[in-house]
């Protein structure tokens, strides 16, 4: 029955593009058990970062839909977890994260090829690796996926883990720019943890070629992260996914939520395929708060997304599409975490100009002195040149905002959220686990 309703819809005239299939497990990446439960534990230990205060769970924890809960996070220097986290008056951070923390489902499908808000790691079968990131020929060999290659940069970056120039030996290879192989950055983090005996062990277990003498080194450590979070936030079975399947159907809000989304609305021109994302970069106006991106020896606040990457003035302000599954639990949304309301942010974002020309609240931030004020980029020409990038959309209704959320409502997986194995009781370091 559900079956013949899906094909009905699907004949629709009114839907503009076509429903995706389903996602199918095949396109997903598999892993031994033992590799995701030492990946697990890695996962939420301290120990990966510089000062040892800092774990991959501190932004992306279960209890927050894989992020913070924050618009932009605090990572070195900070106390707490979630909305709740703070500057620590006794270190305080040097800087806001500048970016808002994305989500964490589905990244092991085999249709995701960019990570990050400007995709500045992507998958490019010319390179050795197979992988184009930020350090090209010094890329370490010896990550086994996207995902995996994307752990690198966390544990490198001063105001996410890293911690500040002087603080730890991590964060003076970080300054020194000793970033790659023997006596590097990642070489040190592989060396701490390698020194842990429970650790060494899991490691046996888990690659081969580490029980047959193979040095630990960090790439072994991303991997097993990479695989624990594969496993642990595939996000399959929403509604929207049991109707795809010809399970289950959906209700009235929903279908006509999906409707607009396939239709008029034009949502599906971006979220495109069973990911609900194109993997495409597109300037949509999205408010910039906070510091911006820049590098060490740039003076300004700005922050232009893709064109950081690429360098085409084309791709100003254009970000990467965001998966959806999950999306109206993994809030703030944008870029820079700009809106704290989804309907807010549903409206601003389908009018791209008009919705930033109107932006002015910005969501609650953690207190933090001697920052860039927050309001630069909406109190200057910025704002501006943000808009002239953005289309200008069309409004929508209040009845088509309604419809909309009942069908991105429709995209959420419960168990996705909460995950597989869960958080641990402890961790091999013996250091504090983010609860």
């Amino acid at each position: 029955m559900f079956r013949a309703a899906l094909l009905i819809l699907l004949a629709t005239p009114c839907l503009a593009a076509e429903l995706p299939p389903p996602l199918e497990q095949d396109d997903f990446a598999k892993h031994s058990e033992s590799e995701i439960t030492l990946g697990q534990l890695l996962f939420y230990d301290p120990i990966l970062s510089g000062n040892r205060e800092v774990s991959c769970a501190t932004c992306h924890h279960p209890r927050f839909a894989t992020g913070d809960g924050l618009a932009l996070g605090v990572g070195d220097g900070g106390k707490g977890l979630g909305p709740k986290r703070v500057a620590d008056p006794d270190n305080p951070p040097e800087a806001r994260i500048p970016r808002n923390a994305p989500p964490l489902f589905n990244l092991s499908h085999r249709g995701v090829t960019v990570l990050f808000h400007d995709g500045r790691i992507e998958v490019d079968e010319s390179r050795p690796s197979g992988i184009r990131t930020p350090l090209d020929a010094d890329m370490e060999q010896g990550f086994a996926s996207l995902l995996s290659a994307q752990t690198m940069f966390p544990v490198l970056s001063p105001d996410e883990m890293a911690g500040h120039y002087q603080e730890n030996e991590i964060a003076k290879l970080v300054r020194q720019g000793r970033l790659t192989g023997p006596g590097g950055a990642w070489d040190a983090i592989a060396s701490r943890v390698a020194a842990i005996p429970e650790y060494k062990a899991r490691f046996t277990t888990a690659y081969p070629a580490i029980a047959d003498g193979k040095p630990i080194g960090f790439t072994d450590i991303s991997n097993a992260i990479a695989a624990f979070m594969a496993h642990e936030w595939q996000a399959t079975d929403s509604p929207f996914d049991r109707y795809l399947r010809g399970e289950a159907a959906l209700s009235e809000a929903q279908s006509d939520g999906l409707r607009l989304f396939y239709g008029d609305a034009g949502c599906a021109t971006c979220h495109a395929g069973p990911l609900l994302s194109d993997m495409g970069f597109h300037a949509m106006g999205a408010p910039q708060i906070g510091p911006g991106k820049a590098a060490a020896f740039e003076d300004h606040q700005r922050d232009t997304g893709r064109m950081r990457v690429t360098g085409r003035t084309e791709d100003a302000y254009a970000f990467r599409t965001p998966m959806l599954r999950n999306v109206t639990r993994t809030g703030p949304w944008g870029h820079a975490g700009a809106h704290a309301d989804l309907r807010a942010f549903l409206r601003d974002h389908a009018e791209p100009r008009a919705g930033l020309a109107r932006y002015e609240d910005l969501p609650p931030l953690p207190q933090m002195d001697g920052i860039v004020d927050d309001r630069w980029a909406l109190d200057s020409d910025e704002r501006a040149a943000i808009a002239d990038a953005a289309p200008e959309g069309r409004a929508l209704t209040e009845p088509e905002l309604d419809a909309l959320l009942a069908f991105l409502d429709a995209l959420t997986d419960p168990a996705s959220i909460s995950g597989r194995l869960g958080v641990p009781d402890s961790v091999p370091s013996g250091l504090p686990v983010a609860r």
